[in-house]
């Protein structure tokens, strides 16, 4: 039996609409509106950051400090989270506790890339307080985050490699048989410095080795359909209405989590 059969996470019958940041483009990403939005669109399956506080909480945002989207120099790790919690984006968003999502959102499954070393041990602690392994996946550019997400999860957690076990993915693809770790999804861009990555060679290769493939961060309605005509797993945008038209002119709509 294919992995996904068995997996809650990549369980569906099509291409899986993923909201980057929960729709950057149509609301300010990683807040409530954003995730609100896209799960009032159907959507069953969102991207998102998270990094820790001072004081151990794991909240949601993609930089390591405030600067860009709050104009506040200030580093999340070096900040406890009732400071944060008074600070407003300028649509007037706080910045989210990955619990609250987690609790108040029990049917919706979540990428989550780790973006320091610092947060892997409580974000583990919280997926293992909520008993949310299930319903996500761990990813991160730093290997040592998921292999220490793997060491303390164990063998039920879905993640995603990166950079070089997504480069002996690619080479297996041009028929070198390179050895592969144990993982079952893949999150890649569909080019990574002007070279193509995902390519039908490429996903034929995933698809031989039981990996379902889904590609970042896909925008536009052509590369759309050029990605899902190609047998993509599934599409993380930052523009989920386009995209949840497209699979509903596909008949690959709605989602099922």
């Amino acid at each position: 039996m294919n992995y996904a059969d068995t997996c809650p996470f990549l369980r569906n019958p099509g291409s899986l609409a993923i909201a980057h940041r929960g729709g950057a483009l149509e609301n300010e990403e990683n807040t409530w509106a954003a995730f609100s939005h896209a799960i009032s669109l159907g959507y069953t399956h969102m991207e998102l950051d998270v990094h820790a506080t001072r004081d151990g909480v794991v909240v949601i945002h993609h930089d390591s400090d405030l600067r860009r989207v709050f104009k506040d120099p200030r580093l999340i790790a070096q900040t406890d989270f009732e400071d944060l919690s008074r600070l407003r984006s300028p649509g007037g968003a706080q910045i989210p506790k990955l619990e609250d999502l987690l609790s108040e959102h029990p049917d919706i499954c979540l990428i989550i890339e780790t973006k320091s070393r610092e947060v892997i041990e409580p974000l583990c602690a919280l997926i293992q307080r909520l008993d949310a392994i299930k319903r996500v996946c761990i990813g991160a550019f730093d290997p040592a985050c998921t292999a220490q997400a793997r060491a303390l999860l164990g063998p039920d957690l879905l993640w995603s490699p990166a950079h070089a076990q997504v480069a002996r993915l690619w080479a297996r693809g041009w028929g070198l048989p390179l050895g592969l770790d144990d993982f079952h999804v893949v999150q890649v861009p569909a080019r990574w410095k002007g070279v193509p990555v995902v390519t039908p060679r490429f996903i034929r290769a995933a698809h031989a080795a039981g990996i379902a493939v889904q590609v970042w961060t896909v925008n536009e309605r052509a590369q759309m359909l050029e990605l899902l005509d190609m047998g993509a797993d599934g599409i993380i945008t930052d523009n989920p209405t386009l995209l949840r038209d497209v699979l509903i002119e596909r008949g690959n709509w709605p989602l099922t989590a």
